[in-house]
């Protein structure tokens, strides 16, 4: 029930959050690729809260009020700490969404159900691609040697083992975000 009701919430912080990061930005490309992302968090958001009424699971209105701050704040900061670390932090944050989805298939399964199988192996591919499209950005920058060191993403490595060069099927899915000491 938490997970669910953290990630919907958090999903909106990430919205928010690429709102204010696109306006950041000038390139018209960047400004419509984040748009896109953007977007794809408000369809996972509608997902989530459409898997909660399933289950009569509520919205956690702590959780609401909580995320709803944190992505204003970020919004906001992407104004003025410059280009490198809203693309930075933002690969860092989808390099860990992703687990969340795969996290979420794995407990169903444990309790035997699969409907949503699909559905959660696809927002968690989508949030790899974020997080790829992310690095893609900046991975030249001169600043992503530091970052990388201090807060341990980027080109060195990532907080999933989501290849999407050589994805499992989602039969085998389960094998994603088990252990730490798989992650790559």
């Amino acid at each position: 029930m938490d997970l669910l009701q953290r990630a919907y919430s958090a999903e909106k912080a990430a919205a928010f959050a690429y709102i204010g990061h696109a306006a950041s930005v000038r390139n018209p490309d960047e400004k419509k690729a984040i748009r896109q992302i953007e977007l794809d968090e408000w369809h996972h958001r509608d997902v989530v809260l459409g898997i909660m009424n399933d289950f009569a699971i509520p919205v956690s209105k702590r959780y609401e009020r909580r995320f709803h701050v944190i992505g204003k704040v970020i919004s906001l900061s992407c104004h003025v700490i410059g280009w490198f670390m809203p693309f930075y932090f933002a690969g860092q944050l989808e390099s860990g969404n992703v687990c969340e989805y795969f996290r979420m298939k794995q407990y169903f399964n444990s309790l035997g159900i699969r409907d949503y199988d699909v559905t959660l192996y696809d927002m968690g591919m989508k949030e790899k691609e974020h997080e790829v499209y992310f690095l893609e950005q900046i991975k030249t920058n001169k600043l992503l040697p530091l970052f990388e060191k201090i807060f341990r993403w980027g080109r060195t490595g990532s907080l999933n083992n989501v290849d999407l060069e050589r994805k499992y099927p989602v039969e085998e899915s389960g094998l994603y975000c088990r252990a730490e000491k798989d992650q790559s």
